[in-house]
């Protein structure tokens, strides 16, 4: 327990973590009765050493698992405590040291070839369409909402999405549109019943694929809107209009320029694109390990540095950059919210 007493010590310092060893004995770090707080109990003592070297991974899986407990306060408590003394942990020589180690291999990680990206995209969307109706809006967008009045529902700023992305993209009847991972085909559908445009959807997800397929046919879009299981890589073009909403993050930085390289080709002379991605706030970076491993294999949010290096390389002209910023978190804050109404149908 020495060591990770010693790496805490150096890490809080905003808020208030307590630790309660195997034996029971408290651990108290940061500043008394600051906020936020809370407490943690370690039933295992290899997570000492674990945590010490590996805390990002080791303790999300030492929650699953039952061998790290909350004790007081939230997940949520314990998770901000991690989030606003990050750069506490990562500064560390030994922790730095990994961060630099885990940089220099993410290509590794993020070697997304046609075969792996279906395994990747499966593992995270192929969960099952039921479980993400219980927390996405009812339209299925699973990416980030625009919020034009903080008293907008989910809905109402998931429209509103669709509608600026629309208006971006300067829309004129009869053209094509190619959306690049169209999810449960929700923005396909939008621009095709109202805009007048045909839309070919791709996704190399099953479930939503079979969905999106179903919405189609139930709108009676047939004929306007094609949905594809399919690379994006084993599409032909030329396409008037690409967009492509939450799906760079699965693309992977030694993928950046093959997936600029055949925008560029797919698309019309006088075509044009708009991508909505994730991105970071800093330089390049890494995927936390825990996410990585549990959530987005092969996953990766980049730089803004990163993309357009690629972009410059295809000949492609950057005309437009919005950073939505604080629109992400509202939408998150809504899909927890849903997520813990219905978290006994999401458990089962």
């Amino acid at each position: 327990m020495k060591m990770l007493s010693t790496m805490m010590a150096k890490f809080v310092k905003t808020g208030q973590l307590t630790i309660l060893d195997v034996k029971g004995k408290a651990h108290v770090f940061g500043k008394e009765g600051d906020h936020p707080s809370a407490c943690i109990k370690l039933h295992d003592k290899k997570l000492y050493t674990s945590l010490f070297f590996n805390p990002e991974l080791k303790a999300g899986e030492a929650y699953m698992d039952g061998s790290l407990t909350i004790e007081d306060g939230t997940l949520r408590d314990f998770l901000k405590i991690f989030a606003l003394n990050a750069a506490n942990l990562r500064g560390q020589g030994h922790q730095k040291r990994l961060r630099t180690f885990y940089k220099k291999i993410k290509r590794f990680h993020q070697k997304n070839i046609k075969s792996t990206a279906s395994k990747n995209v499966q593992h995270h969307y192929d969960l099952s369409n039921d479980f993400y109706k219980l927390f996405l809006d009812e339209d299925m967008q699973y990416s980030c909402a625009y919020y034009e009045r903080d008293d907008m529902s989910l809905e109402a700023a998931q429209l509103a999405k669709k509608r600026h992305i629309a208006a971006k993209l300067d829309l004129k009847p009869g053209q094509r549109i190619l959306d690049i991972g169209c999810g449960w085909g929700g923005t396909a559908l939008y621009l095709a019943e109202n805009f007048n445009v045909h839309v070919t959807g791709v996704t190399l997800s099953t479930q939503q694929f079979e969905l999106a397929n179903q919405r189609v046919i139930d709108r009676g879009l047939e004929g306007k809107v094609d949905i594809l299981l399919k690379d994006y890589r084993e599409l032909t073009g030329p396409f008037d209009r690409i967009v492509s909403v939450g799906m760079f993050e699965h693309v992977g930085v030694p993928h950046y320029q093959e997936f600029f390289d055949k925008v560029s080709d797919l698309l019309s002379d006088d075509g044009s694109m708009l991508l909505h991605s994730i991105g970071r706030r800093g330089g390049p970076g890494s995927t936390a390990s825990w996410i990585r491993k549990y959530i987005f294999p092969g996953g990766y949010s980049p730089a803004l540095s990163e993309t357009m290096a690629a972009i410059e390389k295809s000949g492609l002209w950057t005309t437009d950059i919005e950073i939505l910023r604080l629109h992400y978190a509202e939408t998150c804050l809504e899909w927890e919210s849903r997520f813990q109404k219905n978290r006994k149908k999401i458990v089962r």
